[in-house]
């Protein structure tokens, strides 16, 4: 098993971004230092009044702190924009980690996202498989001709391709049997965000398998993305970031996403969705979700608007110290 770091890139209303930077750069090091493989960032648009850094060139410049992570979007949505724009901006990030660049995309939810590129919500599905082809062609063909639904190429090439052959893994995020499904018909990994909890994520994750199975194809690996907490006493754990995971989770809700509004018991809220406590409990949590869904890529997101630095690096050396 291994585990990366989610990093985040919100902050509220208020607050000053450009202050932050330093703070990320500082919790990028300290999970390289403490045996992290991975680190991977959020994307959306307009989502004020929540401040929120843009992702490809946040990727960009914490590249040159990664050294030798693996870097990539947690989720990237694909469908509201050109998929020739993401090919040759996914290669030249695989270029900048040396190669150690994921591609993690998933179709997006938000109404005001695609009104604003003046793409119908409903148009997402095909948009995302046409994408999926082209992007793939762009990355190992010379020159591309496509005459598709929604793009167009004629008869020409990126600039430059990336340095993984094939180009870059695609990990796929899925919360539905048949998005899990594509998941594994044209995907690396299918990627896992735990907001709904174990209880959809189990019948999801045998949906998963048998497709694999089913198309005879193989996971590069099985990935989960979850809020995590590794406080010093695992009594006092869940109020200690239980503020700030309620500011992250009630903008979830503000902006539609149904099923992630906090109730008035936290404990009940983050139970089988995130994982909180000292470093036995947490320890214990990452063994029952291995054992459970064969998961073995923890991507733990340590960060909210509103937890202080120091509880943030703290939870990261102690990860570092369950996973070494």
């Amino acid at each position: 098993m291994k585990v990366g770091l989610f990093i985040n890139t919100q902050f509220p209303e208020g607050s000053n971004a450009a202050d932050r930077i330093p703070e990320i750069v500082e919790q990028v090091r300290t999970a390289r230092d403490a045996g992290f493989k991975s680190l991977w960032f959020p994307h959306h648009w307009l989502t004020y009044p929540m401040q929120m850094l843009q992702i490809t060139p946040m990727m960009g410049y914490i590249a040159a702190h990664a050294q030798g992570m693996t870097i990539g979007p947690n989720i990237l949505i694909l469908p509201p924009q050109n998929p020739m724009h993401v090919a040759e901006e996914s290669a030249t990030l695989d270029i900048l980690t040396g190669g150690n660049y994921i591609l993690g995309i998933g179709q997006g939810y938000r109404q005001p996202e695609f009104d604003a590129f003046n793409i119908p919500l409903s148009e997402r599905a095909p948009r995302f498989n046409e994408s999926i082809a082209l992007i793939k062609r762009l990355w190992t063909e010379d020159r591309v001709t496509h005459q598709g639904r929604f793009y167009t190429v004629n008869d020409a090439g990126i600039g430059v391709k990336p340095i993984q052959p094939g180009g870059p893994p695609l990990y796929i995020a899925a919360q539905a049997d048949i998005s899990v499904r594509r998941a594994a018909r044209i995907g690396d990994a299918w990627l896992i965000v735990n907001s709904g909890g174990l209880s959809k994520v189990t019948p999801l994750m045998k949906t998963y398998r048998s497709a694999l199975t089913e198309y005879g194809r193989t996971a590069r690996e099985f990935p989960i993305t979850i809020e995590c907490y590794v406080g010093d006493n695992n009594a006092t754990a869940h109020e200690e970031c239980r503020g700030p995971l309620e500011y992250k989770y009630n903008a979830y809700a503000s902006w539609g996403l149904q099923g992630r509004i906090t109730e008035t018991n936290f404990g009940d809220f983050a139970r089988d969705k995130f994982i909180i406590g000292d470093k036995v409990s947490v320890k214990e949590e990452i063994v029952r979700y291995n054992e459970l869904l064969g998961v073995d890529h923890f991507i733990m997101r340590c960060n909210w608007p509103g937890l202080p630095q120091e509880k943030t690096l703290a939870t990261i050396k102690r990860l570092g110290e369950i996973f070494a």
